[in-house]
């Protein structure tokens, strides 16, 4: 059986449409703006916090320490945003109750990723996982009430 070329064309386009469509929702559903996003892990809750929406804390990295936007956390849910101000990769992990392992890519100077969470009470570690920055330093504990 012969297939029509026009056939063919036609087909050819509707998948190359098909194709251009999936790669442009991919492109938004992973945001902009230069930010890498960090995967939702095991335990880790993305939404609405009870107050509103996500409460934005930037962790700028460096060698060896991690410091905070702002110190006080209340239960809720936050997008952590790693910036990367050393001269060597460094990434970010939270973990706590009700959020394990969650954590963004690894990050190269001047790169920067979001990370976003539900917080409930309790305590969390914030560290860099790239072997060996945590013991370094790269830690900080937060208390959230």
């Amino acid at each position: 059986m012969t297939i029509p070329a026009h056939t063919i064309r036609t087909a050819l386009r509707a998948t190359a449409a098909g194709f251009g469509a999936a790669l442009a929702l991919t492109a938004c559903a992973h945001g902009g703006g230069g930010y890498a996003h960090g995967s939702a892990s095991s335990g880790t809750r993305a939404g609405t916090a009870r107050t509103g929406a996500a409460v934005k804390v930037t962790v700028t990295e460096t060698e060896f320490a991690l410091k905070l936007s702002r110190s006080s956390f209340a239960p809720g849910t936050y997008t952590f945003v790693a910036d990367d101000a050393g001269h060597v990769t460094h990434a970010l992990s939270v973990d706590g109750p009700g959020v394990r392992d969650a954590r963004t890519p690894d990050l190269r100077k001047g790169q920067k990723a979001a990370l976003t969470v539900t917080l409930e009470k309790g305590t969390y570690d914030l560290y860099c996982p790239v072997d060996g920055h945590r013991q370094l330093g790269m830690e900080q504990h937060i208390h959230v009430g």
